[in-house]
């Protein structure tokens, strides 16, 4: 069998990388879903990193030569993407959302969520007005609450998280962007360091993986932190704490809007009376709801009560 940098000799152009990566990529049988859905764009997204070229420049390369030393860096990327199944984003470090490019490494999860279709929208109309103080819960490198802050250049944002390790790639992240006069970063466990602060919008993608899942998972899942997938035998450890809590964080026309993926079903089980409002996107996506303050405050009672995990056994990190 013949090594990637015997391979490397025969293809020449960027066509020829591109093609052969997908054919691999398919040999391979990789999962797609950290930012493209087929091979082929998972192939050029490698083959332009490795180039330091841009999307839109390819047309004017596709038969150019790469040299030989750039043709080997491709292919031990190919490789490394179909053998140890690194995601792409983690190979090149950068992921877009929302439009925006952002640094990510495995310390955080590559973003992915639905909810940068709201962002784009400024929350309309699912938001009487754009929210102008936004918290950013379990944030990891920061994509949701930045990306609000570039879309609306008149909010501030707090972005909150537990793991220290994940707000280092935030506080990159705010640099990048230079929005560090608007965002600020804050380690917490949940709303734990918050204090009184209070908010127009929390917005939320915690941990939300269900113990079936978390088994299930592709292997590229398993270099994301597991901290910030898993959540117990009903995905829902989490979320149930940030139901009980978010109203107090929230300003008198607040809203809370929280990504729980699959576990929708499973949220619903357990809240069949609340009046969660499923968001629609055009662009695919489900499992996110919104819930006003009002609303969180009439069922208060029933919020707090169900707010304890089903066990001990259902932990953050469960498995």
């Amino acid at each position: 069998m013949e090594t990637p940098h015997q391979v490397a000799e025969q293809l020449l152009t960027v066509r020829d990388l591109v093609r052969y990566g997908a054919s691999r990529f398919a040999r391979a049988d990789i999962y797609c879903g950290h930012g493209t859905d087929n091979a082929v764009d998972e192939s050029l997204a490698l083959v332009l990193h490795a180039l330091a070229l841009a999307h839109e420049q390819i047309s004017e390369f596709w038969d150019a030569r790469a040299t030989l030393g750039e043709r080997r860096a491709i292919l031990d990327l190919f490789e490394r993407r179909a053998t140890e199944r690194v995601p792409v984003p983690y190979l090149t470090g950068e992921a877009w959302f929302a439009g925006i490019p952002f640094i990510v490494d495995e310390r955080v999860l590559i973003p992915r969520s639905p909810i940068a279709e709201l962002i784009e929208a400024d929350f309309a109309p699912w938001l009487a007005q754009p929210p102008q103080r936004i918290l950013d819960l379990c944030t990891g490198g920061g994509c949701i609450g930045i990306a609000a802050a570039l879309h609306n250049t008149e909010a501030e944002v707090v972005l909150a998280d537990i793991a220290d390790e994940a707000l280092d790639v935030a506080l990159a992240n705010i640099e990048r962007h230079d929005v560090g006069d608007r965002v600020q970063i804050v380690q917490s466990d949940l709303f734990d360091a918050l204090g009184g602060e209070r908010f127009d919008l929390i917005v939320s993608n915690p941990p939300y993986v269900d113990a079936q899942d978390m088994s299930e998972l592709p292997e590229e899942y398993l270099h994301e932190p597991e901290l910030a997938l898993a959540a117990g035998i009903d995905g829902l450890d989490l979320v149930r704490i940030i139901l009980r809590d978010a109203s107090r964080h929230l300003s008198e026309n607040g809203a809370l809007i929280v990504e729980v993926g699959n576990s929708w079903v499973a949220l619903e089980e357990v809240y069949p009376t609340v009046p969660f409002t499923w968001i629609e996107f055009e662009r695919g996506g489900h499992g996110v709801f919104l819930l006003t303050k009002a609303q969180l405050d009439e069922y208060a009672d029933l919020l707090s009560e169900m707010a304890n995990p089903l066990s001990e056994m259902n932990g953050r990190a469960a498995v």
